[in-house]
């Protein structure tokens, strides 16, 4: 048989003898507590019956929806990523200006040979990437 000390919240240890039998039935209850059938089914209805309960409240969202109209801050919303899209255009053609290919496709500037070759010690490849990217925008 083993010993067992059980501490307090005094520091306090209190050694038990318990038979394997005794082991094996306080394990038993406490899995029946954990996982007893009336516990879950209680605390499932009470969550269900709580979801339910906020469904239900009036929201203002619902009966505002329904007018159909563009509200002026939704208008702003959509605005908002138009510019930031004018924007990357024009960051890709002034990249392309520096280091991109110059051909008639991507009309530019002339490009400035030190940032290009600066930038084919990252990747031989970027003028053509910054090429490709300015004619998709």
């Amino acid at each position: 048989m083993k010993t067992i000390t059980n501490p307090t919240a005094n520091g306090s240890g209190k050694s038990e003898n318990r038979s394997p039998e005794d082991k094996l039935a306080q394990r038993a209850k406490l899995r029946r507590n954990f996982l007893s059938r009336r516990s879950f089914l209680r605390k499932s209805l009470a969550v269900g019956a709580g979801t339910l309960g906020v469904g239900l409240l009036p929201s203002p969202r619902t009966t505002r929806a329904g007018g159909g109209g563009l509200t002026s801050g939704d208008a702003a919303l959509l605005r908002f990523p138009a510019a930031l899209e004018i924007l990357e255009a024009d960051f890709w053609i002034q990249y392309n200006e520096l280091g991109g290919v110059q051909d008639p496709e991507v009309p530019g500037g002339t490009g400035n040979p030190d940032y290009t070759e600066a930038l084919e010690v990252l990747d031989e490849d970027m003028p053509i990437y910054i090429h490709d990217n300015t004619d998709d925008e």
